[in-house]
């Protein structure tokens, strides 16, 4: 636990911890760290966490004691009931049981315990420590992290650090479609996600984001159902790292939801397949005067790896992911990184009164990118003012040709016999 310095100095840690919180009513159980008990888990990069650490004392010596007070901050890496970490102020002390000091608090934000501080971190997150959801039957996960350890049927040849999920499945195929167009779609996502966060106190400037490597590769086959938008949700992502700030373990909250998206008219067969790599960032700063402003930016490049266009019409295939990314459980902001196919052929037919016809097909494939977001109005936890309403990030679109065909015919008008 933390506890706030006098008249802006460097906050102070004590040897309490969280024992548990009840989120619905505020209050938690404070108690005695034990020194043999290992602190919480850490992202790779970031210093143990300070949810349950000493007092602020000389080098080598021993820790003293510090009873729980009214305007202590308690801020705190996961614990039991506040498992994407606690930040709130004690506002009552109550009575003393076994488990601990009972205390009743209210949220808090990072300008009344960092004070004047400055902190800046980018913090990878570690993938065996991403809580994976499956939302469609057949999603493999694999993984591998800083250190050689690796998870999942494709773990042994990802980058280190590298999250990846693969996924098939068949989607509404366009009444009348022969069997043979039956419509599906399958690829994977793989990822190595970044939080970023900076705060100063004293120039009032704030960052808050996440970024990240992102490679994608994925299959469109047959002719899919027109007039609606399939989107399907197939894998959900969770993780708390903790950026440690000298005393203070901030805890920033991920939350990923993969999804595929398919977009037709029902007249066009495609076979096609994309390969997507780059990089990504999506986030916001700070400053006093400005207020928030988008701090996004996308560079990924895309070539095809199989085109296979039949009849005229139009289809768009999309693998992204919605994102956010908070404080100590509070949303901050939200995203949507979208890289997309998009497929479309068209047949035009001439005749001349003499007899003369002539037919041409054209189709073309095009690669791209949506990268939109917004902020909440939660984000007053970095101690500015409180937003009253969604604040847009703004919005990068991009597309480019990746290949193209085309074939034509024409016929001469009869001639009678001679």
């Amino acid at each position: 636990m933390t506890r706030p310095g006098a008249g802006g100095s460097t906050a102070s840690k004590t040897s309490l911890k969280v024992a548990s919180f009840d989120k619905g009513t505020g209050r938690a159980v404070i108690s005695q760290a034990q020194k043999s008990s290992p602190g919480p888990s850490t992202a790779p990069g970031a210093k143990p966490s300070a949810s349950s650490s000493a007092s602020a004392s000389a080098p080598g010596s021993a820790p003293a004691p510090a009873p729980v007070k009214t305007g202590d901050i308690i801020a705190s890496a996961p614990v039991p009931g506040a498992p994407d970490g606690l930040l709130a102020e004690v506002t009552k002390v109550g009575a003393q049981t076994a488990q601990g000091t009972e205390v009743e608090t209210k949220p808090s934000d990072l300008g009344t315990l960092l004070a004047d501080d400055k902190a800046e971190g980018q913090v990878p997150v570690d993938p065996s420590t991403v809580a994976v959801e499956p939302l469609l039957q057949g999603v493999k996960v694999s993984w591998a992290k800083t250190g050689g350890a690796s998870f999942g049927p494709n773990g042994a040849k990802l980058p280190l650090g590298s999250l990846r999920l693969d996924v098939g499945t068949a989607i509404a195929t366009a009444e009348g479609a022969p069997a043979s167009a039956a419509a599906s779609v399958s690829g994977f996502v793989q990822l190595a996600p970044e939080v970023e966060f900076a705060y100063d106190g004293s120039a009032h400037r704030h960052h808050l984001g996440m970024s990240g490597a992102w490679q994608a590769q994925w299959q469109l086959k047959g002719r899919a159902a027109g007039g609606v938008k399939h989107r399907i949700p197939f894998a959900k992502l969770h993780a708390d790292p903790v950026i440690q700030v000298g005393y203070v373990p901030v805890v920033v909250n991920l939350d990923l939801t993969c999804y595929l998206q398919v977009e037709a008219d029902g007249r066009i067969t495609l076979d096609v397949e994309q390969n997507v790599s780059g990089d990504f960032r999506v986030g916001a700063d700070y400053a006093k005067g400005k207020g928030w402003t988008p701090a996004s930016s996308s560079n990924v490049k895309s070539s095809p790896v199989k085109a296979s266009v039949t009849a005229a019409g139009t289809a768009k295939t999309t693998l992204g992911a919605e994102a956010s990314v908070g404080l100590y459980g509070v949303v901050g902001l939200a995203a949507d990184f979208a890289p997309y196919l998009r497929g479309e052929a068209t047949a035009t037919a001439a005749a001349a009164t003499d007899g003369a016809a002539s037919a041409v097909a054209t189709w073309g494939l095009y690669g791209g990118f949506d990268l939109n977001g917004h902020l909440q109005l939660q984000l007053s936890i970095f101690g500015t003012p409180l937003l009253e309403h969604r604040i847009p990030l703004g919005s990068l679109t991009r597309e480019w040709p990746l290949t193209s065909g085309g074939a034509g015919a024409s016929a001469s008008p009869s001639r009678p016999a001679a």
